[in-house]
C-alpha cells in the first residue's frame, strides 16, 4: 500500500485505527483450545468483526514465533486473510545489517505479504536500506518509545541533541515520507509533539493507547499533520475486550469506540 492509498483509506473510513493482533494463546477465550489453529480461528473472527473500522493490522511476530513452526504458519495464514485494502504490519523489530537484513526483507516482503516492518536502528542506516528496495513497502523505525527504559538510551544527549532526534534526522535522509514511518509512544503527549516538530510529514505508528494509558485525543491533537499522519495502534483493549463466545462482538464495540473518537479529528 502506497502513501496516497493509505491517506485515502484513512479519510474514507475517518479512522486511523491499527489493530494489533498480539494474540497470546494463553489469553484466548475459554471455549478455544490452546492450539495454534485456535489462534488462527480467533484472528479470523477478530478481522471479520473489525475490518471496516480500521485501516491497518499489526502482527507482533513474537506471539507466533513462540509457537514454533505451526505459529509461523498461523502468522502467514493470518496475513493472507487480511484484505489488501489494509496496511499489514510485521511488528518484528529486526535490526541487523548486510545479507542478514536482505534475508529479513525477503522473508517479510516476499515470502510473507506484509506491507511494512518495524526496525530497530541501533546498528545504523545499514540495517534500514535493504528494506527500502521494495516498492510500496514501508520501514517503520523505532523513534521515541514511551517505555521506562527508553530514557537509558533514546533520551541521552548525542552531541547537542538527544539520541532519538539524531536517529530521526539521519534515518529520514535514507528515503522520504513515502516509505518511512516512525514508532512514537502514546503515553507522553509532549514526546509526540517533539517528534512531530522534527519530522513533520512522516507517518507515526503510535502504540500505547488503551491498556497502556495513552489518550486518542492527545495523540490526535499533538501528532496529526495535514495528511493525518498517524496510525494509532490498539491491541489488548480491542482483541481481548471480551472473554466469552461473543468476544468478536465485544472487539467490534471496542474498535468502534476508538474509531468514533478518531472521527472527530479526521
Amino acid at each position: 500500500m502506497n502513501r496516497k492509498n493509505l491517506i485515502n483509506t484513512i479519510r474514507e473510513k475517518r479512522s486511523c485505527l491499527c489493530i494489533g493482533l498480539d494474540t497470546d494463546i494463553d489469553k484466548l477465550p475459554s471455549h478455544f483450545s490452546k492450539s495454534p489453529q485456535s489462534v488462527l480461528d480467533f484472528n479470523r473472527q477478530i478481522i471479520d468483526a473489525t475490518q471496516d473500522l480500521c485501516v491497518a493490522y499489526k502482527i507482533n511476530t513474537a506471539f507466533y514465533e513462540a509457537l514454533g513452526s505451526e505459529g509461523w504458519e498461523v502468522m502467514e495464514k493470518t496475513v493472507n486473510y487480511i484484505s489488501k485494502n489494509h496496511l499489514k504490519i510485521a511488528d518484528a523489530k529486526r535490526g541487523d545489517i548486510g545479507n542478514t537484513a536482505t534475508q529479513y526483507a525477503k522473508a517479510f516482503f516476499e515470502k510473507l505479504s506484509f506491507d511494512a516492518i518495524t526496525i530497530s536502528p541501533y546498528m545504523g542506516t545499514d540495517c534500514i536500506i535493504p528494506f527500502l528496495h521494495y516498492k510500496n513497502k514501508w520501514v517503520i523505525i523505532l523513534g521515541l518509545t514511551s517505555n521506562p527504559g527508553s530514557a537509558e538510551f533514546q533520551k541521552q544527549v548525542c552531541g547537542d541533541e538527544p539520541l532519538w532526534e539524531r536517529v530521526l534526522k539521519v534515518t529520514a535522509k535514507c528515503s522520504d515520507e513515502n516509505n518511512v514511518m516512525y514508532v512514537v509512544g502514546a503515553t507522553r503527549g509532549d514526546d509526540i509533539a517533539k517528534v512531530r516538530s522534527v519530522v513533520p510529514r512522516h507517518f507515526f505508528l503510535v502504540p500505547g493507547v488503551g491498556a497502556q494509558g495513552g489518550k486518542i485525543s492527545e495523540v490526535m491533537s499533538l501528532g496529526k499533520n495535514d495528511d493525518v499522519g498517524l496510525l494509532i495502534n490498539v491491541s489488548r483493549s480491542v482483541i481481548f475486550a471480551g472473554n466469552e463466545k461473543d468476544f468478536a462482538s465485544r472487539a467490534r464495540d471496542a474498535a468502534m469506540n476508538f474509531r468514533n473518537e478518531m472521527k472527530e479529528y479526521i
